[in-house]
Protein backbone atom coordinates (compact mmCIF):
# COMPACT_ATOMS: atom_id res chain seq x y z
CA UNK A 1 0.00 0.00 0.00
CA UNK A 2 2.88 2.41 0.68
CA UNK A 3 3.68 2.40 -3.05
CA UNK A 4 0.03 3.16 -3.85
CA UNK A 5 0.17 6.25 -1.64
CA UNK A 6 3.43 7.37 -3.26
CA UNK A 7 1.91 6.95 -6.73
CA UNK A 8 -1.06 9.07 -5.68
CA UNK A 9 1.26 11.81 -4.43
CA UNK A 10 3.14 11.73 -7.74
CA UNK A 11 -0.16 12.20 -9.60
CA UNK A 12 -0.95 15.10 -7.30
CA UNK A 13 2.39 16.69 -8.11
CA UNK A 14 1.46 16.73 -11.79
CA UNK A 15 -1.77 18.57 -10.95
CA UNK A 16 0.14 20.99 -8.72
CA UNK A 17 2.53 21.71 -11.57
CA UNK A 18 -0.41 22.56 -13.85
CA UNK A 19 -1.59 25.09 -11.25
CA UNK A 20 1.89 26.46 -10.57
CA UNK A 21 1.82 25.30 -6.93
CA UNK A 22 5.25 24.30 -5.58
CA UNK A 23 4.01 22.96 -2.23
CA UNK A 24 0.55 22.03 -0.96
CA UNK A 25 -0.52 21.93 2.70
CA UNK A 26 -3.06 19.12 3.19
CA UNK A 27 -5.48 19.66 6.08
CA UNK A 28 -8.50 17.57 5.06
CA UNK A 29 -8.40 14.27 6.95
CA UNK A 30 -9.67 12.05 4.10
CA UNK A 31 -7.14 13.64 1.71
CA UNK A 32 -4.38 13.08 4.26
CA UNK A 33 -5.28 9.39 4.47
CA UNK A 34 -5.69 9.00 0.69
CA UNK A 35 -2.15 10.29 0.12
CA UNK A 36 -0.39 8.60 3.04
CA UNK A 37 -2.50 5.98 4.81
CA UNK A 38 -2.08 8.06 7.97
CA UNK A 39 -5.11 8.56 10.25
CA UNK A 40 -8.41 8.62 8.40
CA UNK A 41 -10.09 10.42 11.30
CA UNK A 42 -9.25 13.41 13.47
CA UNK A 43 -10.15 12.93 17.11
CA UNK A 44 -12.38 16.00 17.33
CA UNK A 45 -13.23 18.94 15.09
CA UNK A 46 -10.78 21.03 17.12
CA UNK A 47 -8.18 18.27 17.52
CA UNK A 48 -6.14 17.19 14.51
CA UNK A 49 -4.05 14.09 13.95
CA UNK A 50 -1.72 15.90 11.59
CA UNK A 51 -1.09 17.38 8.16
CA UNK A 52 0.80 16.61 4.97
CA UNK A 53 3.10 18.93 3.07
CA UNK A 54 3.39 17.79 -0.54
CA UNK A 55 6.25 19.37 -2.45
CA UNK A 56 7.12 19.75 -6.11
CA UNK A 57 10.49 18.03 -5.63
CA UNK A 58 9.00 14.97 -3.92
CA UNK A 59 10.47 15.70 -0.49
CA UNK A 60 7.11 15.43 1.24
CA UNK A 61 6.55 15.92 4.97
CA UNK A 62 4.15 14.56 7.54
CA UNK A 63 3.43 16.98 10.40
CA UNK A 64 1.96 15.54 13.61
CA UNK A 65 2.24 15.67 17.40
CA UNK A 66 3.94 13.28 19.86
CA UNK A 67 0.82 11.12 20.33
CA UNK A 68 1.06 9.91 16.72
CA UNK A 69 4.84 9.66 16.36
CA UNK A 70 5.04 5.85 16.45
CA UNK A 71 2.05 5.48 14.12
CA UNK A 72 3.64 7.91 11.67
CA UNK A 73 6.94 6.01 11.63
CA UNK A 74 5.14 2.88 10.45
CA UNK A 75 4.05 4.67 7.28
CA UNK A 76 6.47 7.49 6.61
CA UNK A 77 10.19 8.19 6.31
CA UNK A 78 11.22 9.18 9.84
CA UNK A 79 13.55 11.86 8.49
CA UNK A 80 10.54 13.67 7.02
CA UNK A 81 8.25 13.53 10.03
CA UNK A 82 8.01 16.83 11.86
CA UNK A 83 6.68 16.62 15.43
CA UNK A 84 5.17 19.90 16.55
CA UNK A 85 4.55 20.98 20.11
CA UNK A 86 2.67 23.93 21.51
CA UNK A 87 1.04 25.92 18.72
CA UNK A 88 0.83 23.60 15.72
CA UNK A 89 0.22 26.42 13.25
CA UNK A 90 3.13 28.55 14.51
CA UNK A 91 5.49 25.60 14.69
CA UNK A 92 4.62 24.38 11.19
CA UNK A 93 4.95 27.93 9.84
CA UNK A 94 8.52 28.13 11.09
CA UNK A 95 9.40 24.71 9.70
CA UNK A 96 8.03 25.56 6.25
CA UNK A 97 10.10 28.73 6.21
CA UNK A 98 13.20 26.77 7.21
CA UNK A 99 12.56 24.44 4.28
CA UNK A 100 12.81 27.50 2.04
CA UNK A 101 9.21 27.84 0.87
CA UNK A 102 7.56 31.24 0.64
CA UNK A 103 4.45 30.34 -1.38
CA UNK A 104 2.22 27.40 -0.48
CA UNK A 105 -1.18 26.09 -1.50
CA UNK A 106 -3.78 25.26 1.13
CA UNK A 107 -7.23 23.67 1.31
CA UNK A 108 -9.52 26.61 1.99
CA UNK A 109 -12.60 24.45 2.41
CA UNK A 110 -11.24 22.57 5.41
CA UNK A 111 -8.64 24.67 7.23
CA UNK A 112 -9.90 26.75 10.18
CA UNK A 113 -9.47 30.49 9.70
CA UNK A 114 -7.73 30.93 13.06
CA UNK A 115 -5.19 28.22 12.15
CA UNK A 116 -4.60 29.70 8.69
CA UNK A 117 -3.95 33.19 10.06
CA UNK A 118 -0.97 31.90 12.02
CA UNK A 119 0.19 29.38 9.42
CA UNK A 120 0.23 32.10 6.75
CA UNK A 121 2.44 34.51 8.67
CA UNK A 122 5.25 35.62 6.37
CA UNK A 123 4.09 33.21 3.64
CA UNK A 124 2.10 33.74 0.50
CA UNK A 125 -0.82 31.33 0.57
CA UNK A 126 -2.92 30.41 -2.47
CA UNK A 127 -6.04 28.25 -2.59
CA UNK A 128 -5.39 24.72 -3.75
CA UNK A 129 -8.78 23.12 -3.21
CA UNK A 130 -10.00 20.29 -5.39
CA UNK A 131 -6.64 18.88 -6.50
CA UNK A 132 -6.72 15.78 -4.29
CA UNK A 133 -10.46 15.43 -4.84
CA UNK A 134 -9.81 15.33 -8.59
CA UNK A 135 -7.82 12.16 -7.98
CA UNK A 136 -10.20 10.69 -5.40
CA UNK A 137 -13.24 11.05 -7.65
CA UNK A 138 -11.93 8.18 -9.85
CA UNK A 139 -11.58 4.98 -7.83
CA UNK A 140 -8.78 2.53 -8.56
CA UNK A 141 -9.16 -1.26 -8.52
CA UNK A 142 -8.35 -1.52 -4.81
CA UNK A 143 -10.89 1.12 -3.90
CA UNK A 144 -13.60 -0.44 -6.06
CA UNK A 145 -12.97 -3.83 -4.43
CA UNK A 146 -13.29 -2.27 -0.97
CA UNK A 147 -16.48 -0.45 -1.93
CA UNK A 148 -17.99 -3.64 -3.35
CA UNK A 149 -17.25 -5.49 -0.12
CA UNK A 150 -18.78 -2.75 2.03
CA UNK A 151 -21.80 -2.65 -0.25
CA UNK A 152 -22.21 -6.43 -0.03
CA UNK A 153 -22.34 -6.22 3.76
CA UNK A 154 -24.99 -3.50 3.47
CA UNK A 155 -27.07 -5.76 1.22
CA UNK A 156 -26.75 -8.53 3.80
CA UNK A 157 -28.01 -6.18 6.49
CA UNK A 158 -30.96 -5.04 4.40
CA UNK A 159 -32.05 -8.65 3.93
CA UNK A 160 -31.90 -9.14 7.71
CA UNK A 161 -33.22 -5.85 9.06
CA UNK A 162 -36.97 -6.42 8.47
CA UNK A 163 -36.76 -9.18 11.07
CA UNK A 164 -36.04 -6.63 13.82
CA UNK A 165 -38.57 -4.04 12.58
CA UNK A 166 -41.44 -5.41 14.64
CA UNK A 167 -44.41 -3.60 16.19
CA UNK A 168 -43.62 -2.37 19.69
CA UNK A 169 -39.90 -1.74 19.02
CA UNK A 170 -38.49 1.78 18.86
CA UNK A 171 -36.45 3.49 16.17
CA UNK A 172 -33.51 3.70 18.60
CA UNK A 173 -33.66 -0.02 19.32
CA UNK A 174 -33.53 -0.88 15.60
CA UNK A 175 -30.67 1.59 15.06
CA UNK A 176 -28.68 -0.15 17.82
CA UNK A 177 -29.39 -3.56 16.26
CA UNK A 178 -28.07 -2.22 12.94
CA UNK A 179 -24.84 -0.94 14.46
CA UNK A 180 -24.25 -4.26 16.24
CA UNK A 181 -24.91 -6.21 13.02
CA UNK A 182 -22.34 -4.20 11.09
CA UNK A 183 -19.68 -4.52 13.78
CA UNK A 184 -20.30 -8.23 14.31
CA UNK A 185 -19.88 -8.82 10.58
CA UNK A 186 -16.53 -7.07 10.19
CA UNK A 187 -17.23 -3.35 9.80
CA UNK A 188 -14.96 -1.01 11.76
CA UNK A 189 -17.74 1.52 12.34
CA UNK A 190 -20.84 3.09 10.87
CA UNK A 191 -20.27 5.19 7.76
CA UNK A 192 -22.72 7.72 9.25
CA UNK A 193 -25.35 7.85 11.97
CA UNK A 194 -28.11 5.39 11.05
CA UNK A 195 -31.47 6.76 9.94
CA UNK A 196 -34.44 4.73 11.15
CA UNK A 197 -37.69 6.61 10.61
CA UNK A 198 -41.18 5.30 11.36
CA UNK A 199 -44.44 6.71 9.95
CA UNK A 200 -44.44 10.52 9.58
CA UNK A 201 -40.77 10.60 10.65
CA UNK A 202 -39.94 9.04 7.27
CA UNK A 203 -40.84 12.42 5.73
CA UNK A 204 -37.60 13.76 7.26
CA UNK A 205 -34.77 12.81 4.87
CA UNK A 206 -32.22 12.94 7.71
CA UNK A 207 -34.43 11.77 10.57
CA UNK A 208 -32.76 11.02 13.91
CA UNK A 209 -33.92 7.77 15.58
CA UNK A 210 -35.90 8.41 18.75
CA UNK A 211 -38.42 6.59 20.94
CA UNK A 212 -41.08 6.47 18.23
CA UNK A 213 -42.60 3.00 18.31
CA UNK A 214 -43.14 0.81 15.25
CA UNK A 215 -46.83 0.02 14.86
CA UNK A 216 -48.65 -2.59 12.85
CA UNK A 217 -49.29 -1.38 9.29
CA UNK A 218 -46.83 1.53 9.01
CA UNK A 219 -43.90 2.56 6.78
CA UNK A 220 -40.32 2.52 8.02
CA UNK A 221 -37.40 4.12 6.17
CA UNK A 222 -33.89 2.84 6.88
CA UNK A 223 -30.81 4.62 5.52
CA UNK A 224 -27.58 3.08 6.77
CA UNK A 225 -23.98 2.42 5.84
CA UNK A 226 -20.84 0.83 7.22
CA UNK A 227 -17.10 1.39 6.92
CA UNK A 228 -15.23 -1.73 5.85
CA UNK A 229 -11.54 -1.69 4.92
CA UNK A 230 -11.71 2.12 5.25
CA UNK A 231 -14.40 2.55 2.56
CA UNK A 232 -18.08 3.40 3.01
CA UNK A 233 -21.39 1.93 1.94
CA UNK A 234 -24.69 3.82 1.79
CA UNK A 235 -28.09 2.29 1.09
CA UNK A 236 -31.70 3.25 1.79
CA UNK A 237 -34.69 0.95 1.76
CA UNK A 238 -38.28 1.67 2.78
CA UNK A 239 -40.47 -1.13 4.11
CA UNK A 240 -44.08 -1.55 5.11
CA UNK A 241 -44.54 -3.23 8.48
CA UNK A 242 -47.64 -5.37 8.10
CA UNK A 243 -49.52 -7.02 5.25
CA UNK A 244 -51.77 -4.20 4.02
CA UNK A 245 -49.65 -1.32 2.63
CA UNK A 246 -51.67 1.80 1.97
CA UNK A 247 -52.48 2.93 -1.54
CA UNK A 248 -50.38 6.08 -0.98
CA UNK A 249 -47.37 3.99 0.04
CA UNK A 250 -47.66 1.63 -2.91
CA UNK A 251 -48.11 4.46 -5.42
CA UNK A 252 -45.16 6.37 -3.94
CA UNK A 253 -42.94 3.29 -3.92
CA UNK A 254 -43.72 2.61 -7.58
CA UNK A 255 -42.84 6.19 -8.57
CA UNK A 256 -39.59 6.19 -6.57
CA UNK A 257 -38.42 2.86 -7.96
CA UNK A 258 -39.33 3.97 -11.50
CA UNK A 259 -37.41 7.23 -11.07
CA UNK A 260 -34.36 5.34 -9.84
CA UNK A 261 -34.50 2.69 -12.56
CA UNK A 262 -34.94 5.31 -15.28
CA UNK A 263 -32.07 7.46 -14.00
CA UNK A 264 -29.65 4.54 -13.61
CA UNK A 265 -30.55 3.15 -17.04
CA UNK A 266 -29.63 6.52 -18.56
CA UNK A 267 -26.21 6.79 -16.92
CA UNK A 268 -23.09 6.39 -19.05
CA UNK A 269 -19.58 7.84 -19.29
CA UNK A 270 -19.60 11.39 -20.61
CA UNK A 271 -23.06 12.19 -19.28
CA UNK A 272 -23.42 15.35 -17.16
CA UNK A 273 -24.60 14.31 -13.69
CA UNK A 274 -27.24 17.04 -13.77
CA UNK A 275 -28.93 15.14 -16.60
CA UNK A 276 -29.30 12.04 -14.42
CA UNK A 277 -30.92 14.17 -11.72
CA UNK A 278 -33.20 15.78 -14.28
CA UNK A 279 -34.34 12.40 -15.60
CA UNK A 280 -35.39 11.27 -12.11
CA UNK A 281 -37.11 14.60 -11.49
CA UNK A 282 -39.05 14.29 -14.75
CA UNK A 283 -40.61 11.03 -13.62
CA UNK A 284 -41.93 12.85 -10.56
CA UNK A 285 -42.93 15.95 -12.55
CA UNK A 286 -44.92 13.85 -15.02
CA UNK A 287 -46.80 12.36 -12.06
CA UNK A 288 -47.39 15.81 -10.53
CA UNK A 289 -45.34 15.11 -7.37
CA UNK A 290 -42.01 16.81 -8.13
CA UNK A 291 -42.37 19.18 -5.16
CA UNK A 292 -42.11 16.16 -2.81
CA UNK A 293 -38.59 15.35 -4.15
CA UNK A 294 -36.57 17.63 -1.90
CA UNK A 295 -32.94 16.60 -2.36
CA UNK A 296 -30.33 15.61 -4.91
CA UNK A 297 -30.45 12.33 -6.81
CA UNK A 298 -27.19 11.29 -5.20
CA UNK A 299 -23.53 11.85 -4.39
CA UNK A 300 -20.11 10.32 -4.72
CA UNK A 301 -18.96 7.85 -2.07
CA UNK A 302 -15.59 6.43 -1.03
CA UNK A 303 -13.45 7.27 2.00
CA UNK A 304 -16.27 9.66 2.91
CA UNK A 305 -19.97 8.93 2.70
CA UNK A 306 -20.56 12.18 0.82
CA UNK A 307 -17.82 13.21 -1.58
CA UNK A 308 -17.51 14.43 -5.14
CA UNK A 309 -19.34 14.39 -7.41
CA UNK A 310 -22.66 15.74 -6.19
CA UNK A 311 -25.41 14.43 -8.45
CA UNK A 312 -27.72 17.43 -8.67
CA UNK A 313 -28.80 20.26 -10.96
CA UNK A 314 -26.03 22.56 -9.68
CA UNK A 315 -23.13 20.23 -10.48
CA UNK A 316 -20.98 20.58 -13.58
CA UNK A 317 -19.45 17.11 -13.10
CA UNK A 318 -19.38 14.56 -15.92
CA UNK A 319 -19.73 10.83 -15.28
CA UNK A 320 -16.40 9.05 -15.84
CA UNK A 321 -15.31 5.41 -15.58
CA UNK A 322 -14.24 4.66 -12.01
CA UNK A 323 -16.72 7.00 -10.35
CA UNK A 324 -18.98 5.53 -7.69
CA UNK A 325 -22.17 7.48 -6.99
CA UNK A 326 -25.49 6.87 -5.30
CA UNK A 327 -28.92 7.05 -6.89
CA UNK A 328 -31.46 7.72 -4.15
CA UNK A 329 -34.67 9.45 -5.27
CA UNK A 330 -37.31 9.98 -2.61
CA UNK A 331 -40.76 11.44 -2.06
CA UNK A 332 -41.81 12.86 1.31
CA UNK A 333 -45.23 13.60 2.81
CA UNK A 334 -45.44 14.97 6.38
CA UNK A 335 -48.95 13.54 6.80
CA UNK A 336 -47.86 9.88 6.64
CA UNK A 337 -44.14 9.56 5.85
CA UNK A 338 -42.18 8.95 2.69
CA UNK A 339 -40.21 6.55 0.51
CA UNK A 340 -36.54 6.58 -0.51
CA UNK A 341 -34.69 3.82 -2.35
CA UNK A 342 -30.93 3.89 -2.86
CA UNK A 343 -28.27 1.95 -4.73
CA UNK A 344 -24.56 2.61 -5.16
CA UNK A 345 -23.60 2.72 -8.84
CA UNK A 346 -20.19 2.11 -10.45
CA UNK A 347 -19.52 3.91 -13.73
CA UNK A 348 -17.66 1.68 -16.22
CA UNK A 349 -16.30 2.10 -19.74
CA UNK A 350 -19.58 0.79 -21.15
CA UNK A 351 -22.22 2.12 -18.76
CA UNK A 352 -22.93 1.56 -15.08
CA UNK A 353 -23.27 -1.36 -12.65
CA UNK A 354 -25.46 -1.42 -9.55
CA UNK A 355 -23.20 -2.43 -6.71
Amino acid sequence: MIQIYKARRDKLRALMDEKGIEALFISHEANRFYLSGFELHDGQKNEYAGYLFITKDGKDWLFTDPRYQDAAKRLWDDSHIYIYKGSASASINEHIKQLGYSTIGFEANTIPYAFLKVLAGGLQCVEGDGLVEKLRIIKDEHEIACLKEACALNHKLMQWVPSVCRPGRTEKAVAWDIEKFFREHGASELAFASIVAVGPNAALPHAIPDDTVITDECPILIDVGCRLNDYCSDQTRTFWVGSHPSDEFQRTMELVRTAQDTAIASMEPGMPVKEAHAIASKVFADAGVEEAFTHSLGHGIGLETHEAPSVNMRSDAILQPGMVVTAEPGLYYPEWGGVRWEHMVLVTENGVIRM
